[in-house]
């Protein structure tokens, strides 16, 4: 699946055994987006020409030439990544710092909010803690700031949530949203 970084998009992808794996989202080949591939066993294969990339970056095979060993030169950039508690983090060079964890809270959703992070904390009236996490009543978010004015938001709940929780928070992210972004377009925050 393509997911955003600060570096740039990135193919977010999970192996056969489980692996979760982050690599760059251009195949060197021709250039199509890795994240419209497909997984194979170990490995990411581009969907244009169906070249494989394994989870260290290496081209592993190419189809048009099944008996060719992928020069060591063909390769795709690979990030750091590190699963925890529900919410799968990328580290763009070296991780500045240790994951932060969210125990008893399970992800519900991802969203886009087309607003910066000082107009979700307006329309919320709460401030984000170090780690990017705002806290609400029942739910809280994780933000991760895109760009200027777009902000990637992870909706988190208690695991012990049951179905009509989930679907009120949904709901309640969904209009924080829409609050967020009208306070952005209107340059209140």
């Amino acid at each position: 699946m393509p997911a955003r970084t600060p570096a740039g998009s990135i193919a977010l992808w999970r192996s056969d055994t489980g692996r979760t794996s982050a690599s760059a989202d251009r195949c060197p080949h021709r250039g199509m987006r890795l994240s419209h591939g497909f997984v194979r066993g170990e490995a990411l294969n581009c969907i244009y020409h169906g070249w494989s990339y394994g989870q260290t970056g290496s081209c592993v095979r190419i189809p048009a030439h099944p008996g060719l060993t992928p020069p060591e030169s063909i390769r795709v950039a690979t990030y750091a990544v590190e699963e925890a508690d529900g919410v799968i983090w990328v580290a763009v060079g070296q991780p500045s710092a240790e994951t932060p964890r969210f125990e008893g809270l399970t992800p519900l959703r991802s969203l886009t909010f087309r607003a910066s992070v000082a107009a979700i904390e307006a329309s919320a009236g709460a401030k984000a803690t170090a780690e990017g996490l705002l806290n609400l009543q029942k739910l809280r978010l994780l933000l991760a700031p895109q760009d200027d004015d777009q902000t990637l938001v992870h909706v988190l709940l208690q695991e012990s949530s049951d179905p009509s929780d989930r679907i009120s928070a949904s709901r309640a992210a969904d209009a924080l949203r829409r609050l967020a972004e009208d306070l952005q377009r209107k340059g209140i925050a």
